[in-house]
């Protein structure tokens, strides 16, 4: 290709040559060849890129597809099922309903109703109504002084820093609007978090951004002043999440603004990288001491902690710490593997951690076992793009929803897979100023209002067809699973759904029951001589 680059630039060079006789206007057209000749000696000169050496000029359309590949895939590749990580499907519902535009469908559904897996849930001939407003939740416990009623349905953390202000704004003014909490991600309380009043969730991460000294450590006071906020409704442990497990978060550089530096007291010009564990607490007890100092530095707000599953062992050593000490948080977020983030190693976001249906059954049935599912909701999140998301999920025992993402779709998001590199097309997820000035907050606020007013609608309309009046009553006796083409079975026959306090009677499931006996509230470790005599008995 490089001679036939040399044979082409002769045969332009002739071209001008006798069209200057004809007319030297034509002379112009060495606008467009000029630039392509100088264009292909510095590809055939440099040594960086092989194909742009070997295929001078040409060779950057490679460049050109790849980069508009997400794009190709989406609107001229992929039918309404199958896109991923959500479907054209799953998109359009969530682009309808917060524009409040005809969100039916014709013709029928376009899924396989006989294929493993599918799932459903059974109408009632006595179908009754539920009012949506009532879809609501009590989220503390014992040692709560502050209670906070939450929807069913709310808005996942995502940091400022990852999410530009306008999008920040819009979804809290869409909180505010909607009466649903905003959780701030763990890049701490920007000014944009509070400019328009909407209930926060504050998630505190391994980097304490917004609650930490000179060193990176934990606040107290710094913590109980921000804490204090009436728009502050609960605090949110961050312990782990599902796109990144034990990686801890990342803010890339090119994404950090003075602003954000100063909100988050980091330096500029390097990737902001939370460590991976925290440093207030080391020990399952000394994580429920740490619940319990934040509960009482914030006055009582009902406090939580968020994790993705990974060793059981480890989490029945932090509820083993809750019995022990008779302090439990007032909810655990459960985030599955599958969760999404704005940068994440493919290995950790494809390879570690456990999926989040899998997490919800093994969290909601360790509480069950060890009688502590009375005083501790279940949070989880999990590609939540319609209301029977929500139903599934409430059917699993858990009792409040979130979703990320999807409330991104509502600011108009396209999923152009760029949120890790600063040029998001849309101003979701960049801080590039003339990006971000696309994004008009007064507008996308009402859609994210509008996306979680019609969700719940939806919510409440499924209920009322099941003829169930209370989501407290869903158990996953309502959910059907098809597990064959001729076999469909309610999902409380193919779960291990364990009775309130049968672990606390040594009635543990035997898949577990190794890593139950072998957990210790000292220590997320494993003692191995013990670990080794139990699998040997």
């Amino acid at each position: 290709m490089r001679s036939l680059f040399w044979y082409a630039s002769a045969l332009a060079l002739m071209f001008h040559a006798i069209t200057f006789f004809i007319s030297p206007y034509l002379l112009l057209l060495c606008l467009l060849t000029v630039p392509l000749f100088v264009i292909g000696i510095i590809d055939m000169k440099q040594t960086k890129h092989s194909i742009r050496r070997n295929f001078p000029v040409i060779g950057h359309m490679r460049y050109l597809l790849e980069m508009i590949r997400p794009e190709i895939n989406q609107y001229f590749i992929e039918s309404n099922t199958d896109g991923t990580p959500f479907s054209r499907e799953e998109r359009s519902v969530v682009y309808q309903r917060s524009k409040k535009v005809t969100d039916t469908i014709p013709f029928g559904t376009q899924r396989n109703v006989y294929e493993e897996g599918y799932e459903y849930v059974p109408h009632s001939m006595s179908p009754v109504h539920v009012d949506p407003k009532s879809l609501r939740v009590s989220i503390g416990g014992k040692d709560c002084k502050k209670p906070y009623l939450a929807s069913i349905f709310n808005i996942s953390a995502m940091s400022y820093g990852s999410l530009s202000k306008n999008a920040v704004l819009a979804l809290n003014g869409g909180a505010k609007d909607g009466a649903f909490a905003h959780n701030t991600g763990e890049g701490g309380i920007s000014p944009y978090h509070l400019e328009n009043g909407g209930d926060l969730i504050w998630q505190i991460g391994t980097g304490y951004f917004g609650c930490r000294d000179d060193q990176g450590n934990f606040n107290p006071s710094l913590f109980a002043e921000r804490a204090s906020d009436d728009r502050v409704k609960m605090i949110e442990i961050k312990l782990s999440q599902g796109a990144k497990p034990g990686h801890g978060g990342i803010l890339p550089k090119e994404k950090l603004t003075p602003e954000i530096s100063k909100i988050r007291s980091v330096p500029m010009g390097k990737d902001v990288i939370s460590p991976p564990g925290h440093s207030a607490f080391t020990t399952p007890k000394e994580l429920c001491l740490f619940i319990q100092k934040l509960r009482d530095f914030s006055g009582g707000k009902p406090v939580g902690i968020k994790l993705s599953i990974g060793r059981e062992s480890e989490f029945f050593a932090f509820c083993k710490a809750m019995l022990e000490t008779g302090i439990t948080p007032d909810y655990i977020s459960i985030d599955g593997s599958e969760g999404g983030t704005g940068a994440a190693p493919l290995e950790f976001s494809n390879s570690v951690g456990m999926p989040g249906q899998d997490a919800i059954l093994f969290v909601v049935n360790t509480l069950r076992g060890l009688n502590l599912k009375k005083d501790i909701k279940v949070l989880a999140s999990g590609k939540l793009t319609s209301a029977f998301g929500i139903i599934r999920l409430l059917s699993m025992g858990v009792d409040v929803c979130y979703a990320a993402r999807p409330f991104m779709l509502s600011l108009g998001c396209i999923q152009a897979l760029r949120c890790n590199t600063n040029d998001c097309p849309t101003g979701v997820a960049t801080q590039d100023p003339h990006l971000v000035g696309g994004l008009v907050v007064t507008n996308k606020r009402k859609r994210v209002k509008n996306f979680h007013e019609q969700t719940i609608k939806g919510v409440a309309e499924i209920l009322g067809a099941m003829g169930v009046s209370d989501h407290h009553d869903l158990t996953p006796h309502h959910l059907r699973r098809r597990v064959s083409q001729l076999d469909v079975r309610p999902l409380s026959d193919m779960i291990p759904w364990v009775e309130e306090g049968s672990y606390l009677k040594g009635e543990i499931p035997s898949n577990w029951k190794h890593a139950f006996e072998a957990a210790s509230p000292e220590s997320f470790r494993l003692d191995k001589a013990k670990t080794i005599s139990l699998q040997l008995s």
